[in-house]
Formats: structure tokens, sequence, C-alpha cells
């Protein structure tokens, strides 16, 4: 505790000309403020305790009753379990007063608005998000710090911020998992706060305050925005579009604290000036932090590359972008006793967060005229001179409305332009994303989507949309590959000739559903090709309507189908009379799915409506394990996938009761990644779930949970032998030992922390239906599984599959001739093994088919 003590004893240090000391705001401010402090508001000094969120906004609205010429609350929205998501905007009565026009001239002035800004020059806007991981607490507890001290504090530092700049701050960015980790800690703490970390408050339960109500983590969605906090934010943060954003966390109890400087990788479009002022913050930080002889760390761990983090978005819409990691996160607690034997207090860690934070802010206010130049000519170039080769894509239509409007949200939703063709022409030259070379000519149609490059969102786009990301250093913080293209599996060209985009509406467009409600179909078909086509499956299963599958390919009534188009005939629904056609096309346009009516079952190839080669489609009774063992983000994405994006049910197991689960009353069981296996699949429940599959059922067992199935009594799957093993050799091997300074780069070798391979696929087997147009898997493990002997090969890959991201020499090797998804038929029962995670982070859209074919299509 000695650190702590020497702390609270501090008060005002001299910085700068006239910074103030990072320690406890509560006891060195004014007495004379105008508002509340926290500690009065509260009852309780910050640090003593975890806030809920609802009282850290009640704090918020206190301030705005008593201030209410220098605060704006905005609120945004709210959570799935109803929590009010909301910013904070502070700065001079001057600034407070104009605050709108300062949003607005900031927006005409980078192209996202149109007009004239109404004034020749403005403050910058500087953001901060706290607590976007649930269970990193501290910096809730930090922003009511924050806030106090900016609006109540005489010192020149808080002055000078307040003059110079408007400030956002945002208490939390998920209070579902703020609440989830403060309701249980506060439930487990005592009078004092236990710091042994053997102590039930310093050990979380599964699945932990770090993610979202559905178990994502919100950190890494920024870009992708599958989740509603997210998307909400999102929409916000477009209206203003900050020069600055701090983003804070907390990291394992043994790190000290960490700033800018960002580690490498850097993206190679990070420009000189954003990477000079990563400079500048760690130097305003490193001050604060060397006047209280705190430890902190820059350069390491934290780099700036994947897209979709809360510095890396941020940098690649203009702004100044980093990371905040403070030692402590959800096992911390109050106090935890460290390996070195002191104590770490949450007070030290606001205290940390309070410093950097208002450092961070110092360093915008003294150069408030530059950084708005900077962010205005990021911009400029972007739409005059965009970076990149290609100066236009174009994403075919492929007939596939679903797809296309897909990726057509997200580009809306990061406010990236586009338009139709409007015309059919030929363009010379375009890289064909699928083949990965240039084609001589580009055949457009007038359907096709055009978006330029020369737009305000081009950096952006660019980044969205490169086919392999330039990699400056192979040890990197996530996955090195994401290109969209192949994320939704959409024909895509990359054009180094500017080429216009039309209308965003088609002239020729039709309602998905546009039937004459007069006729009475034989029948109704949907092609099996995108993720509408499973919504509206699932939501006619959940009617009891009878639905079938083409297992061939057909033609009728001058149209094709491929394999899977779902076929509901009138026969076998007689039971809703009248009502049967309107709950059909009902279902479609809620989904948004292609449904075309025909008036008979003959078809002119393949297989008639009454063949045996058209299935009928059960539906099933699925469930999930979830528990102590399984990444949160593992199980939350299949639990997302079913209750939000197909609204079908599913129920989660946790792993600790499989031995007691009723067999009789489940058809689909699937098991994501798990590290304990092991203890939860004992001899006696491993044989039970073979006896159930062997009875009828389906067990899809993904990632891990496959690796873990492989070789043992009764499943296929095995493991490849393994060639490089260190085999006797002759003659001097001193030059392959391996240095320890060298140990994170000779790690690499064998990693692939996310690579895009092109996976060879068998279209006509039920898990390969409506993959036609091929499929792109983001390789997360170095799988070594051989092909199946007995059962389907369904994906797999060859020598030459790669196509993006870094794979580590050994991974590559591995990964050669290696089944990527198969299919074991097990008595009247199927095992499916997905080596990958089709459904990750909820962003990779062609996998939500593949996963589909996997519970809906395979054994029926």
């Amino acid at each position: 505790m000695k650190h702590f003590l020497l702390l609270a004893g501090l008060t005002v240090a001299s910085l700068s000309a006239s910074a103030q000391s990072t320690s406890s705001s509560s006891t060195s401010l004014s007495p004379s403020a105008a508002i509340d402090s926290p500690a009065k508001f509260l009852g309780y000094q910050i640090g003593e305790r975890f806030t809920p969120h609802h009282r850290v906004l009640a704090y918020a609205e206190q301030v705005a009753r008593q201030l209410p010429s220098r605060i704006k609350l905005i609120p945004y929205g709210t959570s799935y379990e109803g929590r009010q998501l909301m910013v904070v905007a502070i700065g001079s009565e001057a600034n407070m007063s104009r605050l709108e026009e300062i949003r607005t001239n900031n927006l005409k002035r980078i192209g996202l608005m149109d007009g004239t800004p109404t004034a020749s020059s403005q403050p910058p806007i500087a953001w901060l998000s706290y607590n976007v991981h649930g269970n990193e607490a501290v910096s809730s507890e930090a922003f009511m710090d924050v806030l106090y001290h900016l609006l109540s504090s005489s010192d020149a530092v808080a002055k000078k911020i307040m003059s110079t700049t408007v400030v956002i701050l945002d208490p939390g960015l998920n209070p579902d998992g703020h609440d989830r980790y403060v309701n249980w800690y506060n439930q487990m703490q005592g009078r004092v706060a236990d710091p042994i970390p053997s102590a039930r408050e310093h050990n979380e339960p599964w699945p932990g305050g770090r993610y979202t109500h559905y178990l994502f983590d919100p950190n890494r969605d920024w870009a992708w925005q599958t989740q509603e906090i997210t998307q909400q934010r999102m929409a916000l943060y477009q209206q203003w579009m900050p020069q600055l954003h701090g983003d804070f966390h907390e990291m394992g109890v043994e790190s000290p604290y960490y700033f800018a400087p960002s580690a490498k990788p850097y993206h190679e479009d990070v420009t000189p000036f954003q990477r000079q002022f990563q400079q500048t913050i760690g130097q305003y930080c490193s001050r604060y932090f060397d006047k209280n002889g705190w430890l902190y760390y820059t350069r390491e761990r934290f780099d700036l590359f994947y897209p979709s983090y809360g510095d890396t978005y941020p940098t690649y819409n203009g702004a100044i972008g980093m990371t905040f990691e403070q030692g402590g996160s959800g096992r911390a607690g109050l106090a935890i006793e460290k390996a070195d034997g002191d104590t770490l207090t949450l007070r030290q860690r606001i205290d940390h967060h309070f410093a950097s934070s208002i450092a961070t802010l110092e360093s915008v206010a003294d150069r408030p005229t530059e950084i708005v130049k900077e962010f205005g000519q990021f911009f400029d170039k972007s739409r005059n001179t965009p970076i990149g080769a290609y100066k236009s894509y174009v994403i075919k239509s492929s007939g596939d409305a679903g797809r296309i409007k897909a990726l057509q949200q997200l580009l809306e939703r990061n406010k990236i332009s586009y338009g139709y063709a409007g015309k059919a022409q030929n363009v010379a030259g375009g890289f064909n994303y699928t083949t990965q070379k240039t084609d001589k000519t580009v055949a457009i149609t007038a359907d096709d989507i055009v978006i330029s490059a020369y737009q305000p969102k081009s950096t952006l786009l660019k980044i969205l949309f490169e086919q392999n990301s330039k990699l400056e250093d192979s040890a990197t913080y996530d996955i090195t590959a994401w290109s969209l293209p192949y994320a939704f599996g959409l024909q895509t060209y990359g054009l180094t000739t500017r080429l216009n985009p039309g209308s965003t509406q088609l002239a020729t467009a039709t309602p998905a559903a546009a039937v004459n409600p007069q006729t009475r179909p034989y029948a109704y078909v949907v092609k099996w090709q995108s993720l509408p086509a499973v919504q509206m499956l699932a939501g006619l299963l959940k009617q009891k309507i009878r639905v079938r599958a083409a297992e061939k390919p057909f033609e009728l009534e001058n149209k094709t189908y491929p394999s899977g188009t779902l076929i509901v005939t009138r026969a076998g629904n007689e039971r809703f009379g009248d009502r049967f056609d309107a709950l059909v096309r009902a279902e479609a346009t809620r989904t948004g799915a292609d449904l075309t009516p025909v008036q008979t079952g003959f078809v002119t190839t393949g297989s008639d409506f009454g063949s045996d080669f058209v299935s009928g489609l059960k539906a099933p009774r699925v469930a999930v394990v979830v528990g102590e063992g399984t990444p949160p983000p593992s199980a939350g994405e299949v639990w997302h996938y079913f209750d939000q994006e197909l609204q079908y049910p599913i129920t989660l197991v946790d792993g600790n009761t499989l031995g007691n689960v009723q067999w009789n009353k489940l058809d689909v069981l699937i098991l994501p990644t798990n590290y304990n296996y092991s203890r939860f699949l004992n001899e006696k429940t491993l044989n039970a779930i073979k006896e159930w599959v062997r009875a009828g059922g389906k067990l899809i067992a993904m990632e891990r949970a496959a690796s873990f199935l492989a070789g043992k009594d009764g499943f296929e799957l095995k493991e490849k032998e393994d060639k490089s093993a260190d085999k006797s050799k002759k003659g001097d091997n001193t030059d392959t030992l391996k240095r320890y300074i060298d140990r994170e780069r000779t790690a690499v070798s064998d990693d692939i922390p996310g690579s895009i391979y092109r996976v060879n696929i068998d279209t006509s087997h039920p898990l390969g239906f409506g993959l036609s147009g091929g499929y792109y898997s983001l390789v997360q493990n170095a799988f070594n599984f051989d092909y199946l002997k007995e059962g389907w090969n369904v994906g797999y890959l060859k020598t030459d599959n790669y196509v993006a991201g870094f794979s580590g020499k050994n991974a590559k090797e591995k990964l050669k001739n290696t089944l990527v998804m198969g299919v074991q038929s097990l008595g009247r029962g199927s095992v499916v093994y997905l080596a990958d995670d089709p459904l990750f982070r909820g962003f990779w859209y062609n996998g939500k088919l593949l996963f589909a074919n996997a519970v809906f299509m395979v054994g029926n």
C-alpha cells in the first residue's frame, strides 16, 4: 500500500506551466466549485467502491442541472438490456452556445454534409470513450473525476482545454457488461477489500463482464457494427467525426500502464501526422507519469492495424486514435496483491486513467489549429487524390439481393457512398478478387454496384476492401485479413480508373415479394444463396409450415435454381387453408427473401417437386454448449445468430450439465470452441452423445471442439501425421538454436492470427449448398486434419489456397491438403466438423449460410 499512501498526499505538481496533480480530484479542486463533487453526490469517495451505470449517468445529469451552460447530455440509444447509452459534451460557454454550428461546420469541412461552413475556424473535437469492456470498470469511475475536474477546476490546464476544445465523454460504451461485473463484485465485496488473488472477489465467473449481452467483444466491432450498442454509438460518431479519439482499457494485473505511441505494425495508410501525434501523446502522458513516479510502457503489443478497434477505426477516419491500458481489469477489484508484493488499488487505477485523460486533452488544447487543419487535409486528399491503386470498385450484382443489401448496409453505416452503374459498359483493366489476377476487360451491367474512391471515406474504403493488407511486422495483436469481397462472397473488381456511380436506387427495382395476391400458385420457391433465405426458412418452420429443399439444381419456367432451393408447396400445408399464401408472402416481405411463385411442380431439368431428391426440412430443436472453458464470443456468436438474426429458438446448455441433458428433446447440439471439453465430455457423456447421434441426432463441432473429437473412438476425424517432427540429423545444428530475445518472433512461425484461405467446396453436398460462388474462410488456427476416409470432405485446402493475411511458415505447411469442413454419418445421425468459426465476430457474412447448412440442411 506504500505507493497508494504516497499518492494520496500529493496535491499540486508543476508538470508544465501550471498543470495540476493527477491525484484524487475530489480532494484537490476548488471548494467553491458550482457543481457537486462525485463524493458529495454518490455518498462515497471515488475508488471506495464500484458505481453502477445508472448512478454514473445520474451524476452527469446532476452536473448538467447545476451547470447547464457548460454541458450537454446527448442520449443515443439503449442496450439490449435496456440501459441508457449517453455521451456528455462539455466546453466553454462560448463554444457550447454554438455547439450545433461547430458540429455541422466540421462535417461540411470534410465533405460529409452539404453546404459551406459558417465560420473560418473552429475548435477541435476530442472524444474519450470509457469502459468498452464492461469489467474494465475503472474508466467509468475515472469519467466522473475527469468531468468534475474540467468543469470545476481553476487550474490553467483545465481552463485551456475548456476554452480551446469541445470534449465529448462517453462514460460507458458497454453498460450491460459493466453492470454484470459491478453487480457481481459488489455482492462479493466485504467490509474491507481482500487483496489475496485467490479470494473469490478476484475470480469472476463465466462469462465475465467484458462482453455485451450476446457475449460479443464491442472493441472489435467498430467497423462491422453487428451489435446494437455499436450501431447506435457509430451513428452518433458519424454525426460528430472528432479529430481525436481516446479508448480506455485495462489489462492484466501485473502490467503497469500503456499509452501511445502504438506498437508496430502500423497500417501503411496511417499518415505521417498521425504517427507523429502518437509520439506527442506519449510525451504529454509521460510528463504526468514521470512526475508521480508511475511505471508505464509504450510501443509494445497494441498495434494500429486491424480496422475495427477504438484506436484504428478513428485513425482510418482521419482522427488521432490511441489506446490506453491500465493494469487491473476484472481480477483487480478494489485492491489486489501483485507478484512483487505491492498492492494495486482501484484509486491508483483511477488516478492513472485520469492523468492520461487530462494529458491527452492538453496535447490537443496546445495545438487546436494544427489538428483541425490536418484533419481537413486528410479528407481533402481523400476526395481529390485518394490513396491506393484502385480508384473505383465494382461489385457484381450476381442476382443475390441478400448479399448486396447486407454490404450496402455496412457501407451506409460507415458513411461510404456508393451507387449503381446505371448502364452496361466495358472498362479496361480490373483486379479480379476471385482469381487474384487482372482481367483485361471488366463487363459492367446496369445493376452492378460502383464505389468511387473519390469520396471523404476513401481511406476507410481502401482498407476494408484491400485484398491483402501490407504488414510491416508479423507480431500482431489481432487478425491480419478482413477483405469485404471475401467476407461477403461477392465478385468484386478493383479498377485503376475512376468510375462515377449513378443513383443509389435501381430504376427497375421490384419488391422482393411482389407477388399477385389473387393467384394461387402450385408452390413458392426461394433460392438458397444468402441470409434472407435462411431467415425465411426459420420463420416458416417456426409457424410449422412444411418446407422442402431441392438436392439437385433444376430449371423451371425458364429460370434456373441451385441446390438447396427452398420449395414451399400447397400440398402438405392444406391445414392453413386460405391463410397459406398470406403467411408465406409475409415471411418473404419480412426477411427480404426473393420469393417466386410457380404454377407447376413439373421441372424442365432436375427433379420434380415430388421426387425423393426434394427433401422435407424439419424444424430442429437446437442447443449450444456454453460455460466455463468456452471463450464467451464463441458461444455468443451462435446465440446471437439464432436469437437475433434468425429469430429461431436455441437452448443454452452449460457444459457442466451435459450429463443431465434429455437427449430425446434435442435434434442438434453445437459445440463451439472450448478449452475444457476433456472435463465436460467424459467417457460416459461422450458415449451418450454418440448414442444420441446414432439415433438421429446431429452434432456440430467447431474449431477446438473438432480437435477434441479427433482420434476418439467412433469419430472419423483424425489429425495428419506430423511430418515436421524433428528427426535425427547429421552435422552441426547450432545454427538452428533459438535465441531467447527472439522468442516472440520465433513463435509466430506456428501462428496464424487470422488469414483468408480459399476453400475448395463440394457444392453438391448439403453442407455446401448455396456456395457455388466460392467460399473463403478466415483461418485462425493451424489445424492439421486429414481427409475423412468414409465421410464427406465438403471443404478442403489444397497446396495453394492461401489468399491474404499473415501465416507463419509452419502454419502454412500444416494447412496444405487439409480438411476444413466435413460430415460423418454415424448411425442415423451426422457429425459436422467445422475447423473454423463461420460466424466469427458476426461479420463474416458468407459463413452465415454455411452454418445454416450445417443446422438445417445436413442430414435431411
